[in-house]
């Protein structure tokens, strides 16, 4: 696959993406090499990425521990204090090998060491791959509050290798699997016909391609999410709420990032219904698909009380306004919706039927 190439960074593919690293590792005479991992990173990505790099450097490696209930700024400070013990200088850099928690963190965590140092992306789930390691969001969670402190700044490269997702269950790449979905809802309603039709996650290479040049259209044309990149963010006002409901609450089981942004997708589909002109069928084939690949996520009345008292932390949010991001139709996003409290609430009714 060709790479893809913006004016901060390139997206590099398969074995193109080890020649571009190789490359850049000869070219930047950096001091040190740091590497961040989970424990299953560690085990299953780290000793074939390892194998491919060419040429002698000084290597540590960083374990953290998985899971977004790790995503917190006490993880951070963790890394910073063993890269000072280590003596990571300006001229270090920071591989980030894993999922969307280790390079939301680690591009946070090199973004900020010493005033910012290099930082590349190694994806390792699909989440990551089409979603979390491209577009240059970096930072951590706040409590269970998703993704309230961090930057957006760009890393050096972000290599895309495909294999690493044979290291993957079924689950995480279904989660994954919703932000792809996403991409077709908000901009390309011929894509989005296209997934519904993915029974098999055997051959997903093209669609991760695609779905990385419809993000980084929009990341290119906004880079700062001042207007068009919201639309990135549809499904994602309830269903972050959902997500760090979950987070929080010791009666229910975590739910992974797309479970949640999947449910989240169905009731702001439903609110688009309402309020920006989504047509009737267009949200039962939206609810369709999501049921049919993800079921549904059981909301009792308390639970549904607290996700709604979520929803003032979102980072859209302005001026005591909740901002939403709802459909016109599949393929077209609207930004900056108002949506009256009786509203919600219908919506999870809906979801429920």
């Amino acid at each position: 696959m060709k790479s893809i190439i913006t004016p901060s960074y390139a997206v590099h593919f398969n074995e193109t993406a080890y020649d571009a690293l190789n490359t850049h590792l000869a070219a930047a005479n950096y001091s040190k090499v740091f590497i961040l991992v989970d424990e299953n990173t560690h085990e299953y990505c780290l000793a074939p990425f390892m194998a491919q790099i060419q040429g002698e450097y000084v290597f540590e490696i960083i374990e953290i521990e998985s899971g977004e209930i790790n995503k917190n700024i006490h993880t951070c400070t963790q890394v910073w204090e063993v890269l000072s013990e280590l003596d990571a200088d300006r001229k270090s850099v920071l591989i980030n090998l894993g999922g969307g928690v280790v390079t939301d963190l680690g591009g946070f965590v090199a973004s900020s060491y010493k005033r910012g140092i290099d930082f590349i992306n190694v994806p390792t789930t699909l989440l990551a791959m089409v979603d979390a390691s491209v577009g240059g969001k970096t930072g951590v969670d706040l409590g269970s509050l998703k993704n309230q402190i961090g930057f957006i700044s760009q890393p050096k490269m972000v290599l895309v290798v495909p294999d690493f997702l044979g290291t993957l269950g079924e689950r995480q790449l279904t989660s994954g699997f919703a932000e792809m979905l996403k991409h077709g809802l908000i901009k390309d309603r011929n894509y989005w016909n296209q997934l519904k039709s993915v029974r098999s996650f055997d051959e997903l290479d093209a669609y991760i391609l695609d779905s990385i040049i419809i993000k980084n259209e929009v990341v290119q044309q906004d880079p700062t999410e001042q207007s068009l990149r919201k639309i990135l963010n549809f499904g994602h006002t309830l269903g972050h709420a959902i997500e760090s409901h979950f987070l929080e609450s010791k009666e229910h089981e975590l739910l992974l990032h797309g479970e949640a942004i999947a449910a989240g997708m169905v009731l702001e589909a439903w609110l688009s219904y309402r309020l920006t002109g989504l047509l009737a069928e267009e949200l039962e084939d939206i609810k369709a698909t999501f049921v049919e690949r993800y079921g549904k996520v059981s909301f009792p009345a308390q639970d549904i009380d607290a996700i709604l008292t979520l929803l003032k932390f979102d980072k859209k949010n302005s001026h005591g306004n909740i901002n939403f991001v709802l459909l016109q139709n599949i393929g077209e996003a609207q930004i900056d919706v108002q949506v009256p409290d009786d509203l919600l609430r219908e919506a999870f009714a809906y979801y429920s039927e």
